[in-house]
């Protein structure tokens, strides 16, 4: 920047590249390799992989250690796979080596740094996010696809549906130009239509799996019904049902809303199954059983207006 002497340009680059800068940038800011080399001895510059330094303390939060391995496999590379999750936000934090994507003919070796070679990435996979070089959200769930079981990629596709990133439609469109590449099956497969609905949480992904084996109608999922969020609901059975997870539903207050949202389903006439976090995940034989039963009850009776 006009004016700036190279120590406040040196600061200021760093602080947008949390924390880190690299030996090309420091000449490109007209430091000599001398000057680069004093300040390293002296502790204003800290080494932290070949050609790329931290500025003042040496210590470095995650999106530093991010943007440092980046940093280090070249102008080109991109954070990838489960980092890339992380820095999305659509997989948990794991203290694992780094994922970065870099031009297949690159040779160099990052410590801490997995490196994934690829023949060509294009403008639609790169990213920026929080000032870092990342995969697209579209390209990282592909990535993960090739890693992660069908459970985790579907609860990865929900995150990321949550967080604005990309909804499912745009994710299955984008697919159709995508041939011949790893993951991409798998992701088709899950987004099937008549399969995926989306979910806010373990619990309810694991509900709709029960609901997929006993063979029933897909239900619409998070749907507005006599005023009220409910997780699941078959229009055409007139039935609702609730997930309560382990986090919700314990006070009393809760409970209580609980109850009267129930009663209001059932003065419009509707039936209401709500089931435990403990029936959903250790008595899956139970549940589903009883969804079949109340489903074939209500199959029976005369057709009814719903909400």
């Amino acid at each position: 920047m006009v004016g700036q002497t190279p120590h406040e340009s040196v600061w200021r680059l760093a602080r947008s590249q949390h924390g880190v800068i690299t030996r090309a940038q420091l000449l490109q800011l007209g430091y000599t390799r001398h000057a680069i080399q004093h300040r390293l001895a002296t502790g204003r510059l800290h080494a932290i992989h070949r050609g790329v330094f931290v500025v003042g303390r040496p210590e470095l939060d995650m999106p530093g250690r991010w943007m440092a391995a980046v940093l280090a496999c070249g102008p080109t590379a991109l954070i990838s796979h489960q980092t890339a999750g992380e820095i999305w936000g659509i997989r948990a934090r794991r203290d694992r080596p780094i994922d970065v994507s870099v031009p297949a003919g690159t040779t160099r070796a990052v410590r801490g740094v997995r490196l994934h070679r690829r023949r060509s990435l294009g403008d639609r996979d790169r990213a920026v996010h929080h000032g870092i070089p990342v995969t697209s959200p579209i390209r990282t769930l592909v990535d993960l696809a090739t890693r992660l079981s069908a459970p985790q990629l579907e609860a990865a596709v929900n995150e990321a549906d949550k967080l604005g990133l990309v909804d499912p439609e745009r994710l299955r469109r984008a697919l159709e130009g995508m041939t011949r590449q790893r993951g991409v099956t798998a992701l088709r497969h899950l987004l099937d239509r008549r399969v995926f609905r989306l979910t806010d949480s373990e619990l309810e992904r694991r509900f709709l799996r029960l609901v997929r084996r006993a063979r029933l109608p897909m239900p619409e999922t998070q749907a507005s019904v006599n005023g009220f969020r409910v997780d699941f609901f078959w229009r055409e059975f007139g039935l609702v049902v609730e997930t309560d997870g382990l986090r919700y539903h314990r006070t009393p207050s809760q409970q209580a809303t609980d109850r009267r949202r129930d009663q209001i389903h059932a003065t419009a006439g509707l039936t209401a199954l709500r089931f435990t976090h403990a029936q959903v995940r250790f008595e899956p034989g139970y549940v589903r059983q009883t969804l079949v039963r109340v489903v074939a009850r209500l199959v029976r009776k005369p057709d009814r207006d719903t909400p």
